[in-house]
């Protein structure tokens, strides 16, 4: 698939480790709690909501911790107030990054999020300063462990997905966004483990790193998602498996 981008694999291999478990859940209740506040504590009338449900069902968040959240956003418990925000940058090599935000304190927030940026030889743009690299679409990731891989191919562009790749241990499936929950409904009735379900920022050419830049680029985005407040990172840089095996 054109322009899907190594730190997209990686991200999603390191999302199924337990030690990123923690920070999972956090991201996932307050996507959660924002989207009940937006849209109501509906799953069933509130598109966003039900996303985010689903996929914190498909990480073994309990069921407690998700009505807690929904009911955080609908003001039935009390909770934080959030704020959305994206932002964008530069990290080593040029490289195209975009971060959506999900933040208490949104001066807090930005701050650590410069210091990382120029810390590993990067820096925040301009709103709109490579949103342009991307293209809005929807992925469903699925462990390659739920069947055979033409099988799983045809039952994704039976129920409308656009595209589809193997990487490691799961299958990317692409759709467009407003298909994404229908085509993901459709492969888990189907009975397939959908690991998740996300509107994602795909980048629309990859830019090549090497060396250096690519040591730095990897500890970047790690650093950058170990940042609770960030609830997604996107970015168009490659690099060789020689250079992964070295991180």
């Amino acid at each position: 698939m054109a322009g899907h981008s190594k730190w997209a694999n990686i991200k999603h291999r390191k999302g199924a480790q337990d030690a990123k478990r923690g920070k999972i859940f956090t991201k996932i209740i307050k996507e959660i709690t924002v989207a009940a506040r937006l849209g109501g504590g509906d799953v069933d009338a509130n598109p966003r909501l039900r996303k985010a449900v689903s996929n914190g069902k498909s990480n073994n968040l309990p069921i407690d911790n998700i009505t807690r959240a929904i009911k955080k956003g609908t003001g039935e418990l009390e909770g934080v107030s959030y704020e959305e925000v994206t932002y964008e940058g530069y990290g080593p090599g040029g490289v195209a990054i975009m971060m959506d935000i999900i933040t208490d304190n949104k001066n807090r927030t930005v701050a650590e999020i410069r210091h990382l940026l120029s810390k590993y030889g990067g820096n925040l743009g301009e709103n709109g300063s490579v949103a342009w690299v991307f293209d809005k679409k929807g992925q469903i990731i699925i462990n390659s462990s739920s069947g055979d891989e033409n099988v799983i191919l045809e039952a994704a562009l039976e129920a409308g997905a656009d595209d589809f790749e193997a990487a490691d241990d799961f299958f990317t499936i692409t759709t467009d966004p407003v298909s994404l929950m229908d085509v993901r409904d459709a492969l888990e009735n189907s009975g397939y483990e959908i690991r998740s379900a996300e509107i994602e920022m795909v980048p629309k050419t990859l830019q090549k790193l090497e060396g250096k830049e690519a040591q730095s680029a990897l500890k970047l985005m790690d650093a950058l998602e170990d940042n609770d407040d960030i609830s997604k990172l996107f970015s168009n840089f490659d690099v060789d498996e020689k250079t992964l095996l070295q991180d």
